[in-house]
């Protein structure tokens, strides 16, 4: 590896053994990046010096208005809050930063920002609690966080020697969207508008997305600077097709990498420009694109779903591209949205472990009830317990290879992920003769609701919290409009009468303790869970129940 410029050298030390990795394919010609260079520079600067300072780059709705950020006015903001972090905040190139809030410029910068500095940005979901805060910023050894001054409640906790979440490491956090004088916003304003980038090595750790696993503990996927690039060069180059003259616009949130790529880093790779709304709804994404004449979108195959029949009510005319990915995207819904807005769905699989989507297909190469094919660069199979090729037809484990790939921070469960040098994303596919990817279902008991990943022993964890409850067992059933939804299977403790009243209490006190949208939808109150001989919870007869 390139010598590192990371002084705290934390994310390289708890990388996975070489031997534990995936293997590599960096021999495209695409991907000829040199030994040494910061992503954001190359997704910002760069960008300006083909021509686009003037351009715009972020869209923002301010007082009922479209608002654009152009990419001068953007570089201006990331380099001035760059100086906040290293000359203020006095953060060093591989601290880790806790970066906190809803899809909006603030949160842009904040993480093009970080990433410009050398430091390694730790994305978190706008909804989770404080107790999922502590997990991640425990296990990836978080010293700063960059929020969002509407969400500091929950971060608060994690910094109050007498809660429960505190996280003694934490010593130093900065609100942004806030002018208070100690906020982010009002010290970057006394800032240099010029910042020399970290000099990066091209296999420096820049991010850290953490990802649930089955067992509820997150695990935190380490990507690269080159990682960043890969993915804004093959899935957008191959199969999305961006121009500078698009307008993206999506609801995946910029924690996840999907988001991440989609309503951020592919955008500004071209040159485009991008439209950051928080807390939109089926019927508001529309609206903005109607308002901002967008030509781009991302979301989850629920809301396309919600938005087939709004779409008549809207001028979605500019609307050329629609991408669907983070859960299945049904047969039905794909042909719904087909009808309602004659737009041909783009559908992708990916995952956070590679960053990005990595099997797609568009326009005229999409074959009916399949996800598409390996995007130029990778390459993937369907594989038996042995790690052996299955033919054609067959179903098997769906095994991937390519320029990105798992390297989980510090966590056995690489050795499951990564096998024989192949990423094991978890899904059960069979391939056609031509390679096309027919997804069939998840391989492990990740429940995936409206495109979120729910961890059924997580909920049982926190319904058990609740007096009333002696024991729970939680799984995944189908729902037409989310995919899947919660459902919970509670056995009560004697005194305490099942019914509607402790339903929503139970629903209640899991949307207080972890982030709201892993509440159990429907809950069953039996006598008894089905258990294997040695006291083990049998979730298949959950299923059958």
């Amino acid at each position: 590896m390139e010598p590192s410029a990371h002084v705290d050298t934390f994310a390289r030390d708890h990388l996975p053994p070489q031997s534990q990795w995936p293997v590599f394919l960096l021999d495209n010609p695409e991907l000829a990046y040199p030994a040494r260079f910061n992503c954001a520079t190359e997704l910002l600067d760069r960008t300006i010096e083909t021509g686009h300072r003037d351009r715009p780059a972020i869209w923002s709705e301010v007082d009922g208005k479209p608002h654009a950020t152009t990419y001068g006015e953007l570089l201006a903001l990331v380099n001035r809050t760059a100086h906040v972090l290293t000359d203020k905040m006095g953060l060093q190139p591989g601290n880790r930063v806790l970066l906190r809030g809803p899809n909006t410029l603030q949160m842009a910068v904040a993480c093009l920002a970080a990433l410009k500095a050398g430091l390694v940005a730790v994305p978190t979901m706008p909804l989770l609690r404080a107790k999922e805060l502590k997990q991640i910023v425990d296990k990836a050894e978080v010293s700063a966080a960059l929020c969002d001054a509407r969400l500091a409640d929950e971060l608060a906790r994690c910094r109050d020697p007498q809660d429960e979440f505190f996280c003694p490491g934490l010593t130093k956090v900065c609100l942004f969207h806030n002018d208070a004088p100690d906020s982010l916003d009002t010290l970057a304003t006394t800032q240099p508008d010029h910042y020399d980038a970290c000099d990066t090595a091209a296999d420096d750790v820049c991010l850290i997305a953490f990802t649930s696993g089955t067992t509820g503990a997150p695990k935190g996927c380490m990507h690269f600077h080159r990682d960043v690039l890969a993915m804004c060069d093959l899935f957008p180059r191959h199969v999305l097709k961006p121009s500078a003259d698009d307008i993206f616009c999506g609801t995946p949130p910029l924690a996840f990498t999907f988001g991440l790529g989609g309503v951020l880093c592919f955008p500004l790779r071209v040159g485009a420009s991008t439209v950051l709304i928080e807390k939109l709804t089926p019927e508001t994404l529309l609206q903005t694109v109607e308002r901002f004449r967008a030509t781009v979108m991302f979301t989850a195959p629920t809301f396309y779903r919600q938005m087939a029949p709004l779409i008549r009510r809207f001028d979605t005319s500019s609307l050329v591209k629609t991408v669907s990915a983070g859960e299945a995207l049904p047969d039905s819904t794909r042909e719904l949205w087909r009808n309602a807005s004659g737009i041909e769905m783009i559908d992708g699989i990916g995952g956070t472990e590679l960053i990005h989507i990595f099997i797609s297909s568009e326009g005229a190469n999409v074959r009916p009830h399949a996800i598409g094919r390996a995007i130029p660069g990778y390459t993937v199979c369907a594989v038996d317990d042995d790690m052996q090729p299955v033919p054609p037809g067959q179903i098997g484990k769906l095994a991937v290879r390519g320029p990105t790939g798992c390297r989980y921070l510090a966590d056995d469960r690489q050795l499951k992920f990564v096998r024989d040098g192949w990423n094991l994303p978890g899904d059960a596919v069979y391939l056609d003769e031509d390679g096309y990817v027919f997804y069939q279902a998840r391989a492990d008991d990740m429940i995936v609701s409206s495109g979120y990943n729910i961890s059924g022993p997580e909920v049982e964890s926190v319904l058990m919290q609740h007096a009333a409850v002696a024991e729970c067992g939680v799984i995944g059933v189908p729902d037409e409009t989310r995919g899947q939804i919660v459902k919970a299977f509670v056995v009560l403790h004697p005194g305490f009468n099942a019914g509607d009243t402790l339903a929503t209490e139970l629903q209640d006190f899991v949307k207080r303790t972890v982030a709201p949208y892993k509440y159990p939808r429907v809950i069953a109150f039996v006598d008894a869970l089905p258990r294997t001989e040695t006291g083990k919870l049998k979730r298949f007869a959950l299923r059958t129940m």
